[in-house]
């Protein structure tokens, strides 16, 4: 990633592709943790429904989305349609979107960091642990959503 503070997008590779594929038909199922759903989006330009498998950041009784690799296409499609639904086996629920303003990121990303690290890590240039104010010159490049009921 770049150190520009610009939002960038980067790119899975093939592996971590079929990894996503198959990891989120299993949370579609309804397997996997807790935190784990299949985001579900409109594309803005087909308008078929695109999946993606997430980790759910909830804190203090709030949800939200948070992007480590930057303006992905979920991303894009999700500011496009203004909502997403998350899925997990059966349950299935809408939520309508508000961007979380990069001054409000730092604590949030640290709190998403510290909590996946082991699958999110390696798309941050700052260590797990770290104090909040680290995140403040990178809150830019990470998209941020807290989700409310539609």
């Amino acid at each position: 990633m770049e150190n520009t503070g610009v939002p960038v997008f980067q790119k899975p590779s093939a592996m971590e592709s079929l990894f996503n594929r198959c990891f989120g038909l299993l949370v579609g199922l309804g397997l996997g943790l807790k935190h784990n759903y299949l985001l579900q989006v409109r594309g803005r330009k087909s308008g078929k429904i695109y999946s993606t498998p997430i980790d759910l950041l909830e804190i203090d009784g709030k949800r939200y989305l948070v992007a480590p690799r930057g303006r992905t296409q979920w991303v894009r499609n999700a500011e496009a349609a203004g909502e997403i639904a998350l899925k997990k086996g059966s349950w299935r629920q809408s939520f309508r979107l508000r961007a979380v303003p990069d001054a409000a990121k730092p604590e949030l990303l640290k709190a998403y960091l510290d909590r996946f690290r082991t699958a999110v890590q390696r798309y941050f240039p700052v260590a797990a642990g770290s104090e909040a104010q680290a995140f403040a010159a990178i809150a830019a490049r990470y998209p941020v959503f807290e989700l409310s009921e539609s």
